[in-house]
């Protein structure tokens, strides 16, 4: 095939093929060209200036994110749910937002040197050996790795903190509010008030009666979206362990045979212990083990030469890292100071303290170890047995309750289970994720394929039955009762306020206060000096006095069952020496605001001046899920992507 490109790209009419392509680029732009290729290169989620991410970031960020959202749910969550309601718009337009911004502190000049991003990475216990105190370069690997990660992209994260920090303090220390700002709130905070107001209470205004089958119908339509159960499905699960799998009796020559295979790896290796001083030179390892040998601790040499010892206790030979120092410690006897040893980095002295012999292995000491092992290989060995004859029998046409008395299989029959994972009728049942998602995947009566849901352990779930999305019956008792004190509710609260308004309206329209209050039954309040934080008066009084000028009539809810009525009669300005504290608390509490403002705006700025953008379709298929959303209930539809 190559020969034959060769030959081609020799002849003339590649050199016409060429000249048709340059003239196809002068008239089209090469658009095409770009259509075609494009499809190549990589499919970013976000791209920002020079900076992107890829699916495979975005789909380990979002993971990240859906843990998280599980933590605190305490269920499974899916992606659907995880990025529905616009949480995918907002969460791709703060990622471009971010990256833009970054890409534009990075061309400006904003660059934090490799010392400060090593000097966050320090901060990090969990990259430190717990033993030594040390940077431990596997332990920062194995971090990385558990959440899923990478050295590269966790340093530029580092990287980026820095210059947001570093670009907000800039930001902080050059702004500076009036003063105007903090008084006008201080005023407001510390000033008191005179007021006269009454209570207007649910028995003022009348319970209603108990609802008909109409009303209640009525309200039914009204609601219907909230009064709706969601849908639920119950199903049978097939497990394939039994109560006397691996009881059967363990022979002696399996017990044997499995020891003498095991038997390195169950010897109890020799330790040393020994503390080792690393230094950057061999002249200073020289010395070092010259003030050793001369009786000085290691702690004293290594004071004298600025370096850190570093104490290894009952460390195996496979647990030193460095052959180089393994080869030395191993070779030494107790007290010994070794000579300088040229290690990964730097030199190494180190001073040997202690040896534990190792302990081989005996039979009867591992007994129990090696039957526990031998059982457990049983029961996975019986659970695998009978999942094939299982699917044998699938295969040869039985039917799953069939197959399942067949091999010896059990089912367990689910309650009612929604989307969520959760039973409405077992409060505490929450169904795996992995079973979850199989069986919201089937139709009704179908079957799954044989499920892995442990090590060791599987599974099969069938649907039985779909129950649909629906407002239950009024012949439901429970639901019944729930909806009629809703609606009662709802009533009792309308008659509470329209009683409310009309008082009201009679003190706006010129009657004395004094008089509708007493016409209502109720008692007339008054109080003089209220101050904002007062909140023995009720949080309707404090609402109404402080919200309304001197002589103008306010109503406001008091609590669930009640209203108060009230005229605020009058301002009393605060003492300026008092208010002057209250004012520089605003003041700083207004220019942190302020901060956050203009700190959300540069940030904007910057991704526009990037061209940040974001696809959501791309995003979705890196989640594996389809380009476009489920159209929403109610035919909304989906935010569109950028």
């Amino acid at each position: 095939m190559l020969t034959a490109f060769r030959s081609f790209a020799k002849s003339k009419w590649a050199a016409g093929l060429f000249i048709l392509l340059a003239l196809g680029l002068l008239i089209t732009g090469g658009s095409q060209l770009r259509d075609v290729f494009g499809g190549f290169g990589a499919k970013h989620v976000v791209w920002a200036g020079e900076r992107t991410i890829d699916a495979p970031t975005f789909r380990a960020d979002l993971d990240r994110e859906r843990e998280q959202a599980q933590q605190r749910a305490g269920r499974p969550i899916d992606y659907e749910e995880l990025i529905g309601n616009g949480a995918l718009t907002a969460y791709l337009t703060q990622e471009a937002q971010k990256l833009g911004f970054m890409s534009w502190a990075w061309n400006a000049g904003v660059r934090p040197g490799n010392e400060l991003v090593l000097r966050q990475i320090r901060e990090v216990p969990d990259f430190f050996d717990p033993v030594t105190g040390r940077f431990d370069e596997t332990r920062y690997a194995q971090v990385l790795a558990e959440n899923n990660t990478t050295g590269p992209i966790i340093e530029q994260r580092f990287r980026d903190n820095i210059v947001t920090r570093h670009y907000g303090s800039a930001l902080g220390a050059g702004l500076r509010l009036p003063r105007i700002y903090g008084a006008v709130l201080a005023n407001q905070a510390t000033q008191t008030r005179d007021a006269r107001w009454f209570e207007v209470t649910q028995a003022m205004a009348g319970t209603t009666a108990a609802p008909t089958d109409a009303q209640l119908t009525t309200f039914i339509s009204q609601n219907e979206d909230d009064l709706r159960v969601p849908e639920t499905r119950q199903a049978t699960l097939v497990l394939f362990d039994a109560p006397n799998d691996g009881r059967g009796e363990i022979s002696e020559a399996r017990i044997e045979e499995r020891f003498n295979f095991r038997r390195d790896a169950l010897t109890q290796p020799e330790t040393r212990s020994f503390v080792s001083l690393t230094v950057p030179s061999k002249a200073v390892a020289d010395r070092v083990a010259a003030a050793l040998r001369a009786g000085q601790t290691p702690e004293a040499v290594a004071q004298a030469n600025n370096v850190q010892p570093t104490v290894s206790t009952d460390r195996p030979r496979s647990a030193v890292t460095d052959p180089a120092v393994a080869a030395a410690v191993f070779g030494m006897t107790p007290n010994q100071i070794s000579d300088p040893i040229q290690a990964r980095v730097g030199f190494v002295v180190a001073k040997l303290t202690d040896i534990t012999p190792g302990s081989p292995a005996t039979l009867e000491s591992v007994r129990a170890q090696i039957v526990d092992e031998l059982r457990a290989e049983d029961v996975r060995a019986a659970v695998y047995e009978r999942v094939e004859a299982y699917d044998k029998a699938r295969q040869d046409g039985k039917t799953l309750d069939a197959a399942v008395a067949q091999v010896g299989a059990r089912t367990l029959a689910l309650p009612p289970i929604q989307r969520d994972g959760r039973s409405p009728v077992q409060p505490n049942f929450q169904m795996p994720p992995q079973l979850l998602e199989a069986m919201w995947k089937l139709s009704a009566n179908a079957e799954s394929e044989v499920l892995p849901i442990a090590q060791g352990e599987y599974a099969v779930i069938r649907l039985d039955r779909i129950n649909a999305a629906a407002v239950p019956p009024l012949s439901d008792a429970t639901f019944r009762s729930r909806l009629a004190s809703a609606w009662t509710a709802r009533e009792n609260a309308r008659l509470l306020t329209n009683h409310a308004n009309a008082l009201a309206a009679r003190v706006r329209g010129g009657e004395d206060i004094a008089a509708v209050a007493r016409s209502a039954g109720a008692t007339l309040q008054s109080g003089s000096a209220i101050s904002a934080q007062d909140q023995t008066r009720g949080r309707g009084v404090i609402s109404g006095v402080f919200s309304t000028p001197p002589g103008q009539i306010f109503s406001q809810q008091q609590a669930a069952d009640s209203f108060v009525i009230g005229r605020t009669d009058r301002i009393i300005a605060p003492n300026p020496t008092l208010a002057a504290g209250a004012a520089a608390q605003y003041q700083g509490r207004l220019s942190s605001e302020a901060l956050n403002g203009f700190g959300e705006t540069a940030i904007k700025a910057a991704a526009e001046s990037q061209k940040a953008q974001f696809s959501e379709p791309r995003a979705r298929v890196a989640l594996g899920l389809p380009e476009v959303a489920p159209a929403a209930p109610g035919g909304a539809t989906p935010a569109p992507a950028q």
